[in-house]
């Protein structure tokens, strides 16, 4: 499917953002938006999301953040901060909805935010700084602290970017692909990122949220959407196996079974 362009400001500056509408005809029902991994884009989703939409009759929008995909590269010497999730959320994020007339008060409506890794990050951190921007959202392999595993298998993975062919495979889905790996690799080996957390962001979750975890994850444990619960207890938990960091690959049949329950079962208008 054909992407197209839309122009946001972001750092004192205009960035460009790879996106796609999916089912848009079907403009009465829910809008999900879909928000990719640390080393996604659009074209790394493959055909989930369109499947997704499909199953719960959805709309659905996809894009690539700034520094992945076809979207505005992230300059070679730019490193990213401790807080680079935090303004995707809360910057990024509403720039985009608002070139793209996506809220409350839009032509599109309040829309269900879908969130993978750092994707699933990206969408507690907004549904938290903004209550009353989305319907809900659901999350698969979100963080909300470090782990000792995540950082020991996302060094295993810069070693597999610099001796195997990981770097030729990923660049099928990255204009730049050692903008999209380094800028993401580098902050989360920063050790100023293990203080990073969300702990107290949770309890300003308002909305309904389904939080995903595979059993064998090999960048996090159920610690973190336990932890989701625990401190937004309206959190319902979804646990796979087998499955790892990647349950809209490994167990695609379950996710899009209750996800689209969950949904529908939440959102706030149906017709």
């Amino acid at each position: 499917m054909r992407s197209d362009w839309v122009d946001i400001p972001f750092d004192g500056r205009c960035i460009r953002i790879e996106y796609q509408w999916l089912r848009p005809e079907r403009a009465q029902r829910p809008l999900v938006v879909f928000l990719h991994e640390g080393l996604g884009s659009v074209s790394m989703w493959r055909d989930f999301p369109r499947s997704f939409c499909e199953a719960g009759d959805f709309r659905g929008l996809v894009f690539s953040r700034y520094g992945y995909g076809r979207s505005t590269s992230r300059p070679h010497d730019e490193k990213w901060g401790v807080d680079f999730m935090h303004r995707q959320a809360r910057e990024a994020l509403p720039a985009l909805f608002e070139a793209l007339e996506i809220g409350a008060d839009s032509s599109h409506g309040k829309p269900w935010l879908f969130g993978h890794s750092d994707g699933g990050s990206i969408a507690l951190i907004h549904a938290a700084s903004f209550p009353d921007s989305v319907d809900g959202i659901t999350v698969l392999a979100p963080h909300i602290l470090v782990e000792d595993v995540s950082v020991q298998s996302i060094a295993a993975t810069r070693r597999a970017y610099l001796e195997t062919d990981l770097r030729s495979r990923l660049a099928r889905y990255h204009d730049d692909v050692d903008s999209a790996f380094w800028g993401w690799n580098d902050i989360w080996l920063d050790p100023a990122f293990r203080q990073w957390d969300l702990h107290a962001l949770l309890p300003q979750l308002r909305c309904p949220v389904l939080a995903v975890q595979g059993e064998n994850d090999e960048y996090g444990t159920m610690a973190q959407i336990e932890g989701i619960h625990r401190y937004a207890p309206q959190t319902a938990l979804l646990k796979l196996a087998p499955c790892g960091h990647s349950p809209h690959r490994d167990q695609p049949e379950p996710l899009t079974q209750a996800a689209v329950r969950f949904i529908n079962a939440h959102t706030s208008y149906l017709k």
